[in-house]
């Protein structure tokens, strides 16, 4: 064979690996940035309680949805545009580029950032938590900040360096985590209420951003100057650079913000619910007798229900009503304040709960962030079995780790709350735990076939699947949660049908449109035996040793499992679950040898399992 003929496939082959590293680099430095987040929430809630991790919980919320439409599908589009201008030696193109997409990052962050900040009020009240306003207008400059970071990030991406990007991420992550907590210890030991300091917690995201932004711009300066300077071609017009921004972003923008779109509403939803409840159906009480003191909101219903007129309906729209007057009645007002403190209590270790179900959820994103170069690559050399094979064992891999995860939530939720939330009620958040579990399995596997079907160019269908999902996860929570007999122990229902919903529509448009799909049944059946067995050897090693762990207090009548005494039989069923685990995932063949060729190292793994 001639040079002539070997040197395409070596360069394809460069770029290939150019291309997988920087995949390799951006999937590192968001699980990085996840572990982060999850060192960052975990104490953030034992600083700020129950109710301010509602109000911090609101409050980002928020932030996201606006962060997400100002910036989601930008920096994708300016990577591209910046990339295809680079290929063609266009450097003026690339600069002039990358000034007008910065003028529309900092345009939509300072919309974002006045709509945040002069309409905080009005934001949280439509979160039903008012208390959440001081957050919403802490975080209102980070959105500017978030922007311009978007631009830089976008430019770097399209001269194919993901570093940037990813230590960026991380230093605005670690600011995040030393400032935040730092702020909001402060505070509570200052003696401020649960949501200045859940305010001074989000002041460490904007400090972050800030920081972030700062090596930015130093890392830019610093390519820059590594440019070619003297560059003879004629850029395009900005109104033409503009509009290819545009048409590439709004697509990407519009799937991106589905799921903070629902988020919003659905929490939004949740707490009304809870609060109508409350003050509607005096009942509903009883369901969280064992967390809650209604004494306040007893004396301030029946105070404001005197001072209504005669035949006034006592319900929540009459007290909306007269909350939205400009000088509401006191009694109103102290109702409100009552429902709220209660309803913010109960969403607060509802929210805690979501913490710890969101960690698998980021672990899938090393996963989800490999998928779609490694089959876009295998379909782009028109490799279709082994795209299949990639598909198959991409799968079985998220199966393997999704489904443990998920039976270990479920069997362990009270005492893994009681372990790690100290300001949390493990009674009260335990078993919201236990039902997001089974909706982990769901999430984690659906996000990964979200990557299968973009991969093979079916870009809006998982957003219109998302779409039916969110609506299905809005409608149930909208009439469980305001069941007396329910109440907040609806809210994990939505994610089960939500996810669960969108999981099968993704399987079946797999096995109707991608070709030589894999068997699905194979896939399943071997993690969910393990995972089963696992979760009976985790219940019971935990039954026992809490059993042996627990003593009966100094004038007690009944024997009491101590906080130290959880941690150990918890770390200890955990333990055991994990090696019972690896050694059905071995004994059954769960995994194969070409699954773990995909990872790194993964032949000397499958050569010390047997495989």
């Amino acid at each position: 064979m001639s040079q002539r003929d070997t040197a395409p496939r070596r360069i394809s082959g460069q770029k290939q690996n150019t291309f997988f590293g920087g995949a390799a680099i951006l999937a590192v430095g968001i699980l990085v940035v996840k572990l982060i987040g999850m060192f960052y929430k975990i104490p953030l809630v034992n600083i700020i309680g129950e109710q301010g991790n509602t109000d911090f919980t609101n409050a980002y919320n928020i932030y996201a949805v606006l962060l997400t439409i100002s910036t989601a599908g930008l920096p994708v589009a300016v990577s591209k545009l910046v990339s295809e201008a680079s290929a063609l030696g266009r450097h003026n193109q690339m600069r002039k580029t990358f000034r007008v997409s910065m003028l529309l990052f900092l345009s939509l962050g300072l919309v974002s950032f006045l709509v945040m900040y002069f309409k905080a009020d009005t934001l949280a009240a439509m979160m039903n938590d008012t208390k959440a306003a001081a957050g919403i207008k802490a975080l209102a400059p980070a959105v500017v900040c978030v922007g311009c970071l978007a631009a830089f990030r976008g430019y770097s991406q399209g001269h194919s360096d993901m570093a940037p990007t990813s230590i960026s991420q991380i230093i605005e992550a670690l600011c995040k985590l030393v400032i935040g907590l730092s702020l909001a210890y402060w505070l509570i030991q200052a003696g401020q209420p649960a949501h200045v300091a859940a305010a001074g917690a989000i002041t460490g995201v904007t400090v972050g951003t800030v920081v972030a932004l700062a090596y930015m711009l130093f890392s830019y300066g610093f390519g820059r100057a590594r440019e070619p300077r003297l560059s003879r071609d004629v850029p395009d017009g900005a109104g033409s650079i503009l509009k290819d921004i545009l048409r590439i972003a709004i697509p990407i923008t519009l799937s991106s913000s589905m799921v903070g779109i629902v988020t919003v509403i659905d929490s939004s939803l949740v707490q009304g619910q809870l609060q109508r409840a409350l003050v509607e159906d005096p009942a509903s009480w009883a369901l969280y007798a064992d967390f809650v003191d209604f004494g306040a909101l007893e004396n301030a219903l029946n105070t404001w229900k005197e001072t209504l007129a005669a035949g006034a309906a006592a319900n929540m729209a009459s007290l909306t009503q007269q909350m939205a007057l400009e000088a509401p009645p006191a009694a109103a007002q102290a109702l409100s304040d009552a429902v709220q403190d209660v309803s913010r209590t109960l969403y607060g270790n509802y929210g805690g709960a979501l913490n710890i179900y969101n960690l698998p959820t980021s672990l899938m994103a090393a996963i989800t962030a490999s998928v779609i170069p490694a089959v876009s690559g295998a379909l782009a050399r028109r490799d279709r079995r082994g795209s299949a094979k990639i598909t198959g064992s991409a799968l079985r891999i998220t199966a393997l780790l999704a489904f443990p995860m998920g039976v270990g939530l479920f069997v362990m939720g009270q005492p893994i709350m009681r372990l790690l939330f100290t300001k949390l009620n493990p009674d009260l958040a335990g078993p919201l735990l236990s039902t997001l579990g089974l909706a982990t399995v769901f999430v984690c596997m659906m996000l990964v076939c979200n990557s299968i079907l973009q991969a093979h160019g079916f870009v809006n269908l998982p957003v219109l699947v998302m779409v039916l999902g969110g609506v299905l996860k809005i409608v149930t929570n909208y009439n469980l949660v305001v069941r007396p007999e329910v109440g907040i122990f609806g809210a994990p229902a939505g994610n089960i049908l939500c996810f669960g919903l969108c999981l099968a529509l993704d399987l079946l448009i797999i096995s109707r449109v991608i070709p030589k799909r894999p068997r699905y049944l194979p896939i399943f059946v071997k993690p969910l035996a393990a995972s089963a067995l696992m979760g009976g050897a985790a219940w019971v090693v935990y039954r026992v040793l809490a059993r042996l762990l627990s003593a009966v207090p100094e004038g007690g009548t009944e024997a009491v499992l101590s906080r130290m005494g959880n941690a150990v039989a918890t770390l200890a069923a955990i333990g055991v679950a994990m090696v019972v685990y690896l050694v059905l995932v071995v004994a059954l063949r769960a995994i194969s040898r070409e699954d773990l060729s995909l990872m790194p190292k993964g032949d000397k793994l499958a050569r010390l399992l047997r495989l």
